[in-house]
């Protein structure tokens, strides 16, 4: 019985871990779409010639796309490199070691 209450709260946490994931995953693409959009109307402004200065528009210049790039790349690599830096089998391992430390604490006997 003890085991099967453990698997099941080890795919809990799993399951939570992988919500968090897709969630991530949901705003990089987001933000991604967004940064796409402004590099285009960054380049039409800059190097097309349009005149795009009317309000949300006349704020993106070189200083903001370097800024916005930057923060992009950075959450680009934080969450890609950290699957490949800390992998599947590392989460499982540090799920696995939270669980036995809450159980280690929380003794019904």
């Amino acid at each position: 019985m003890e085991n099967n209450f453990n698997n099941s709260e080890e795919e809990f946490e799993l399951q939570k871990m992988a919500n968090k994931k897709v969630l991530k995953l949901k705003a990089f693409y987001s933000h991604a779409f967004v940064y796409s959009i402004g590099m285009i109307i960054f380049i039409l402004k800059e190097y097309a010639g349009l005149p795009l200065n009317f309000l949300p528009f006349k704020y993106i210049n070189c200083f903001v796309m370097i800024i916005w790039t930057t923060v992009f790349l950075v959450s680009a690599v934080d969450l890609f490199a950290s699957f490949k830096i800390f992998g599947e089998e590392w989460e499982e391992r540090k799920v696995k070691s939270i669980l036995e430390k809450k159980e280690k604490t929380q003794k019904w006997e």
